[in-house]
């Protein structure tokens, strides 16, 4: 394996001439310079520079390995300056993931937050439900992901989780259902109705069921959809009744009637996760310092649903 120090030792004698003028402009003795030059012809196995009364002259293959030495240090070069960018956020680049409400009001004032403050950073966004970033994220495919739980637990699975906000589920009903004006409005009021629902492995879908049970019933699913957008022209419809997180009700359809449940409304804990033991990239830290700050601002200033008491 040859030497890049020694590479570079070669190029500058072959540039300045000689030993001597090479070790003035490395800073090095013209003894350290011979020694150096001595050690990179045993790697290459051949003789790369012929001394005669004028100086030095590069052999043939002396000539061949600069060429390529100037390749490898101008990679390096490359390289160096790569990373010091990626250090100083001025380059690299941040893959994200998000579940799909998130994706819609969360991730987007982050990205903007971070493209103002980070232009030169690369950012890439895909749609990912949070079981399905957790692989993602432990294969590196990903650097960051949004998701949710029914409660945050900090390192799950080799997975970081930093809380951002608390996303309640609110019922929606069709508007002449015949609780839709009901005062204290209990989810056990709504047992024996059908039920639109998430796909049956979607943790929307398990946070669904786990609400019911502890109202102390198992819903009867009527339809499953992970479209909110569809759930809502399902409610509308009279086809069942569903709840249906905050983040997901951004557009409220008219002929349904969103309600909270007090007390007893289910809550999803929505977090940004990373991968627990890889590197956190500085353009990884300075996301999750920009969603805080996000979320921070979401849970002050969220928008006012118009609730039915």
């Amino acid at each position: 394996m040859l030497d890049v120090r020694r590479m570079r030792v070669l190029r500058e004698v072959a540039v300045r001439g000689s030993f001597s003028a090479a070790a003035e402009a490395l800073s090095f003795t013209q003894s350290a310079i011979s020694q150096q030059i001595a050690a990179l012809e045993r790697e290459a196995g051949c003789s790369l520079v012929q001394r005669n009364a004028r100086g030095i002259r590069l052999t043939e293959a002396g000539e061949a390995l600069v060429r390529h030495a100037d390749a490898v240090l101008a990679r390096l070069s490359e390289a160096e300056a790569e990373l010091e960018a990626i250090a100083g956020l001025r380059g690299g680049r941040l893959r994200l993931a998000a579940f799909e409400s998130a994706a819609a009001t969360l991730m987007p004032l982050a990205i903007a937050a971070f493209r103002a403050e980070h232009p030169g950073v690369e950012l890439s966004l895909i749609m990912s439900e949070p079981e399905d970033s957790a692989p993602l994220l432990k294969s590196g495919e990903i650097d960051l992901a949004l998701g949710f739980d029914s409660r945050i637990r900090g390192e799950v699975d080799g997975i970081a989780r930093q809380h951002l906000i608390s996303d309640p589920l609110l019922i929606t009903m069709p508007t002449d259902h015949p609780l839709a004006h009901k005062r204290n409005l209990r989810l056990a009021d709504l047992a024996d109705d059908p039920w639109i629902a998430g796909t049956t492995d979607c943790e929307c879908n398990r946070l669904i069921n786990r609400a019911c049970a502890v109202a102390g019933f198992e819903p009867r699913i009527a339809f499953q959809t992970d479209d909110y957008t569809a759930m809502q022209g399902f409610v509308a419809a009279g086809v069942g009744v569903s709840l249906i997180a905050e983040l997901g009700l951004t557009s409220i359809r008219d002929d349904i009637v969103v309600r909270s449940l007090g007390r007893e409304t289910p809550v999803r804990e929505v977090y940004a996760a990373t991968a627990l033991d890889a590197h956190r990239t500085p353009a990884t830290q300075a996301m999750l310092e920009i969603l805080n700050g996000v979320a921070s601002r979401y849970e002050t200033r969220r928008p006012q649903l118009q609730l039915v008491g």
